[in-house]
């Protein structure tokens, strides 16, 4: 089997779309096929099944893909050791929610700035999905604010972040309470998975059976919008989420009694994954993340 043909099978892995991949690519369509067909030729295993103008990656080809992929990004590596640029490539990374949207925006444009030949794919979802694309070896990596213990996972702390209660209620504005005096609020919690909501749960404790949860969101807006409005209305968000409204006084914190939620961000990634030159640049950037 040649680069090339490696090449096009690593890219149709990201885009089944024949038609899209040869624009991309500056080449034909039947050069694309033509490819395939050979590779799988050689390795006696059909890698695709054709649906229409697609070529979708079968279960023996994710097997494929996830037993050669690192050996490939070795060898264009060796292949680009002596060019002037060394860092170049696509990263695939997935972020949960506060991460996504508050701290990696700004680290993806500083590294970008500095690497002009990098592309980076960035998704969000909550930490439990997250930690299962890394299992599946789907992303290069994730970054999550909930605690991960598999085995198969590496795991590095990135930034500690501090979790509080807010509402628009300016009654309880400077005030504190013990956690039960606020039970009567409407709590607005964030979708199961996520692990702004596991770590509010775990650390209020038996508590947790008292709490009625009047309204979950996936969105931070959409959570502040409602705040916003209806000040009888509660919930428990990062502090980076909501320090722009803090200082504007449209919301305000609601301290607890006893309780004091802090947790640390992560860096996630199979313990088999290859670390490429683009990876171990990434990784090393978030040494001084700057918010």
């Amino acid at each position: 089997m040649t680069l090339k043909e490696l090449t096009i099978f690593y890219h149709l892995c990201e885009d089944s779309h024949i038609s899209n991949l040869a624009k991309k690519l500056g080449i034909t369509q039947s050069a694309i096929s033509l490819a395939i067909k050979s590779l799988e030729k050689k390795v006696d295993e059909q890698l695709f099944d054709r649906l229409g103008k697609k070529l979708v990656l079968n279960e023996r080809g994710r097997y494929f893909r996830e037993k050669t992929e690192p050996h490939f990004i070795a060898l264009n590596d060796a292949k680009n050791l002596f060019k002037k640029d060394k860092i170049s490539g696509i990263l695939n990374i997935t972020a949960s929610k506060t991460i996504g949207d508050y701290i990696t925006p700004q680290i993806i444009f500083d590294f970008l700035n500095s690497h002009l030949h990098v592309e980076i794919k960035k998704d969000i979802q909550n930490s439990k999905n997250i930690i299962e694309l890394v299992k599946n070896h789907e992303i290069d990596m994730g970054f999550i604010e909930s605690v991960c213990d598999d085995d198969e996972i590496i795991k590095k702390e990135i930034k500690n972040d501090k979790l509080i209660v807010v509402t628009s209620d300016k009654k309880l504005k400077n005030k504190t309470f013990y956690i039960d005096e606020i039970l009567d609020k409407k709590w607005l919690l964030r979708e199961k998975g996520s692990g702004t909501r596991d770590i509010f749960l775990n650390s209020i404790g038996n508590t947790t059976k008292e709490l009625k949860i009047f309204m979950e969101f996936n969105e931070f807006e959409e959570a502040k919008t409602i705040l916003f409005q209806n000040p009888e209305t509660i919930t428990c968000l990062s502090k980076f989420v909501v320090q722009k409204e803090l200082k504007r006084e449209e919301l305000f914190e609601v301290k607890l009694k006893n309780i004091s939620i802090e947790r640390k961000l992560y860096l996630i990634y199979h313990k088999n994954k290859y670390k490429s030159k683009l990876f171990i640049e990434f990784e090393n950037s978030l040494k001084d993340i700057r918010l």
